[in-house]
């Protein structure tokens, strides 16, 4: 009896679990489907947005407009902008971002690490918690920016890491996070941010080849000066929503996974506990059956 009791006992267990992961799954699959229209509807602009800055700033490159964001030297001073979420399960969204950053630091950037040139800029408990315990040096936390996904407080911070770079304090200024494929599906993302370039070996993605012709009014000087730092202040605002929208699936994908296991647990449980209950009851009338031969004999 002791060991149906514990079975019993599990079984409820399973059963409150089950209740904790579906309705997590379906909080999930809420904010999934509202925030992927966001970035959905985003993206074309986004593309298209960064085109033109493409085909600027190749038309600056014999101008005399200077281009504060186009500057490039060599990356002495390196800031690495890690997106992960606030909170856990949510399967290997987390531990990819925290194992490519560590690729970053430990294989790109070593030498400016050694130097104490590198630092981190976390958006996200779990990036943060896991990399204040490292040997590397925090920029800062922006863990807030997840709570209430818009516009406007993004691209302050997104405004703080434009006046570093543009202020020397950073030489380069890259990007990891998820990137939204659909609910089961994320692509890590390693993004150059800054400097903004006419081509980057490390995201292809980011420039494309462009051939088309563009006027520009009023002047050059006045799309360097209000497009350029609107773009980098959208494109940041994307990878931390492309981020958020990623999370949600993970996260709902996850949920899933783990209801179906617990459902395919309740019935494997069920099923040992009615056959040890059987095998209970039927050792009980063997024991009054031998009973009765006794009192006969």
């Amino acid at each position: 009896m002791a060991n149906l009791k514990a079975i019993r006992i599990r079984i409820a267990s399973v059963r409150s679990t089950r209740q904790i992961t579906s309705a997590m799954k379906m909080v999930s699959a809420a904010r999934l489907r509202k925030a992927q229209d966001k970035i959905i509807k985003l993206r074309p602009y986004v593309n298209k947005l960064q085109e033109i800055l493409n085909e600027l700033s190749q038309s600056l490159v014999d101008s005399e407009v200077e281009n504060v964001y186009g500057r490039v030297s060599e990356p002495k001073k390196v800031l690495i902008v890690v997106i992960t979420s606030n909170r856990g399960l949510c399967g290997a969204f987390n531990a990819n971002v925290i194992k490519e950053t560590k690729r970053l630091i430990t294989e790109k950037y070593a030498d400016q690490n050694k130097k104490d040139n590198l630092r981190l800029l976390t958006i996200g408990k779990k990036g943060y918690d896991f990399f204040r315990k490292q040997q590397v040096i925090l920029f800062g936390e922006q863990n807030s920016l997840l709570d209430n996904v818009n516009f406007a407080d993004i691209s302050l911070t997104a405004e703080r890491l434009m006046d570093s770079f543009v202020s020397g304090e950073y030489d380069r200024i890259e990007l990891v996070y998820n990137q939204f494929k659909n609910a089961a599906v994320q692509n890590l993302m390693t993004e150059l941010f800054l400097p903004v370039t006419l081509s980057d070996d490390d995201n292809k993605e980011k420039v494309l080849p462009v051939s088309t012709d563009y006027i520009y009014e009023p002047t050059a000087e006045e799309i360097v000066k209000n497009l350029i730092p609107k773009s980098l202040k959208i494109q940041f605002y994307k990878a931390v929503l492309d981020s958020f929208v990623a999370e949600n699936g993970a996260r709902m994908t996850a949920m899933h996974m783990a209801t179906d296991n617990a459902s395919t647990m309740i019935r494997e449980l069920t099923l040992q506990y009615n056959k040890a209950r059987q095998a209970s009851i039927t050792n009980q009338i063997l024991e009054v059956v031998s009973g009765a031969e006794a009192l006969k004999g």
